[in-house]
């Protein structure tokens, strides 16, 4: 269909050069009339970028529901949230180009039901954009664009009641503020989590120790030095140790030999030499 739309909006064109000097704007900036051509093109216009606005939504409807379960084979390529973000952007994109079709300025109810549609799709843009920041553990930008999405989808809310039958067709909204919020608790959670791990982990690594590696095999410590080429893992060169002296021979009797006591020669010695020194010097030998 949609290349049939294509080759129909390509012959109007080819139709509408002759007469494009038809619709002019006068200097006051009150708009000219417009041909039925330029309303058949615009049209077609509509038809082309509806269709492939629902076929964006359908896709994404599907990318979701593959995104919510769990990949039975990691060889394939799981879908991520960039992808649902690219689909959300050519969404967005269509919707400018339908704002800007001629003959529908002053239209203020299309005006404003494709501004409600917009707004939706924001929505949902932001909530994966969001998704995507969670993945790489960027809590604050995370949490910012989930309330976001929150007031795009209180901003719809507002203003849906008029429009509710062409929104009807739109995913829903209040579903959607449901997720975020379960999704803000499970974050801020997370949050707390990843903040408590890092701060234990920052205070491990920061652990000055000069004791090399084998002196502290108890204690954990983050030391990136032991990759390195300056790696202390020992004493080099060891310290000085005392050790007992190598013997020439070893005599293993002797420590169980028990000597005779010879307190009393020793004293007999010492006598024995004063008297000699004293007859020594009276002049008695013997």
């Amino acid at each position: 269909m949609l290349s049939e739309c294509r080759d129909a909006i390509q012959a109007v064109r080819e139709e509408l050069k002759p007469d494009q000097k038809q619709r002019d704007y006068t200097l006051e900036g009150e708009s000219g009339k417009v041909s039925n051509l330029q309303y058949l093109h615009s049209y077609l216009t509509y038809i082309k970028l509806s269709t492939a606005v629902r076929r964006n939504e359908n896709m994404a409807k599907g990318l979701q529901k593959v995104l919510q379960q769990q990949p039975e084979d990691d060889s394939k390529r799981s879908p991520r949230p960039q992808d649902l973000i690219r689909l959300y952007d050519i969404i967005l994109q269509n919707l400018v180009e339908l704002l800007q079709l001629p003959g529908l300025e002053e239209d203020r109810a299309f005006q404003k039901e494709i501004g409600l549609k917009t707004l939706v799709f924001k929505a949902y843009r932001c909530f994966f954009i969001a998704q995507s920041y969670v993945l790489v553990k960027k809590w604050s930008e995370a949490l910012v664009l989930y309330d976001r999405v929150l007031k795009y989808a209180n901003e719809v809310n507002s203003d849906a009641r008029a429009f509710r039958n062409s929104l009807k067709d739109l995913p829903d909204v209040q579903e959607l503020i449901t997720q975020v919020r379960s999704e803000k608790c499970s974050l801020q959670a997370a949050a707390i989590l990843d903040a408590s791990d890092s701060h234990q982990t920052e205070t491990s690594s920061q652990v000055k120790d000069n004791k090399p590696l084998v002196e502290r095999f108890e204690t954990f410590c983050l030391d990136p030095s032991l990759v390195t080429k300056q790696a202390n893992l020992v004493h080099f060169p060891p310290g000085f140790q005392p050790i007992p002296c190598k013997p020439l021979f070893f005599d293993l009797a002797l420590n169980h030999v028990a000597f005779p006591p010879l307190e009393d020669k020793l004293e007999q010695k010492t006598k024995s030499g004063l008297t000699g020194y004293i007859k020594g010097i009276f002049g008695f030998r013997s």
